[in-house]
């Protein structure tokens, strides 16, 4: 059974059929590979809680639907981490290196990536920012606008 489209669908064979294994059989997560179909940024929660200016789950979901208008990310609830995936062919440029807890994952990692159907804020992790179609990726320059916003409101500048 193939994954759904608009997701994971262009996971090739081998990988597509371990995801799947994994997230029926490993409690809904499956270890995926960056730097293939993607990369990611992981960020502690409070960054984005702060940028979305609450920690109601359901709230910043909204508010990061909207703050990037497409794009995929999703939340770990144990680790209090939150992941954007970006383009591979993009590397992560540090403008400003006053963001601790944030990095880059690329090649050379793997990274702990939801059923594509857990879209709830409840149990390990969920898409907080579900993919709408293969490829739907964020842009790293609004991944980092957003960062920044967060580390600012938590300091009390304004981020505007």
């Amino acid at each position: 059974m193939p994954l759904p489209s608009g997701s994971w669908a262009s996971l090739k064979g081998e990988e597509q059929k371990q995801a799947r294994i994994q997230w029926t059989e490993a409690g809904g997560i499956a270890l995926l590979p960056c730097g293939g179909l993607f990369s990611a940024v992981r960020a502690p929660a409070h960054l984005v809680w702060a940028a979305a200016d609450t920690e109601e789950l359901p709230v910043v979901d909204a508010f990061l639907r909207q703050w990037f208008d497409g794009g995929a990310a999703f939340a770990d609830l144990h680790a209090l981490l939150s992941y954007f995936l970006v383009p591979s062919s993009t590397a992560w440029k540090w403008t400003d290196r006053h963001l601790p807890g944030v990095e880059y994952l690329g090649r050379d990692h793997y990274l702990g990536v939801p059923a594509v159907h857990l879209t709830e804020p409840q149990g390990r992790g969920y898409w907080c920012l579900p993919m709408d179609s293969a490829g739907d990726l964020c842009y790293p320059a609004v991944v980092e606008k957003l960062l920044h916003h967060g580390r600012a409101t938590r300091s009390g500048v304004n981020a505007q």
